[in-house]
């Protein structure tokens, strides 16, 4: 997690006021504050375009009974393609205007949700043991049961003589 905030509040900020640098350098410094601004303002064109859209495809499969998972995936990489269209810098409007092609969504997504699992599967559970496939494809759960298929035959009845 210290790996993933020094990321996201040192190495971004660096990262992006050098190519804001060397962009200022070649374009000039009023050419590159209105590419800047202008980014921003297609960001937010687009997350309202692709936003609504989503927003109606959710409502459709909730009216169909469904749940609208893949919109859902949808809607939170637009929001963090719009969050990152907002950012000032280059290298974070790239990387959100990627975010507002479906397929990286969906490649995103699945690269996410394999990870995901894969962190569950060898994940320690509370017994100290790992959860997953940790008895050769099967999971072994213990527990007691009673075969309440047949009825016992009544006590009640004297034995044959």
């Amino acid at each position: 997690m210290g790996q993933l905030l020094f990321f996201l509040f040192i190495a971004i900020p660096i990262v992006e006021i050098a190519i804001i640098i060397q962009v200022g350098g070649w374009l000039g410094v009023l050419p590159t504050v209105a590419l800047i601004v202008l980014t921003a303002f297609a960001g937010t064109l687009l997350l309202r375009w692709q936003g609504l859209s989503t927003v109606a495809r959710a409502r459709a499969a909730i009216e169909r009974g469904a749940m609208p998972v893949a919109e859902l995936v949808h809607g939170l990489f637009l929001l963090i393609a719009g969050l990152l269209l907002l950012t000032p810098g280059f290298a974070t409007d790239v990387l959100g205007l990627l975010l507002f092609i479906p397929a990286v969504r969906l490649a995103a997504g699945g690269l996410i949700l394999h990870r995901l699992i894969r962190q569950h599967q060898t994940r320690p559970d509370a017994a100290g043991s790992r959860s997953g496939n940790t008895t050769g494809g099967t999971r072994v759960i213990e527990g007691e049961y009673e075969d309440i298929s047949r009825p016992e035959p009544p006590t009640d009845r004297l034995p044959d003589r």
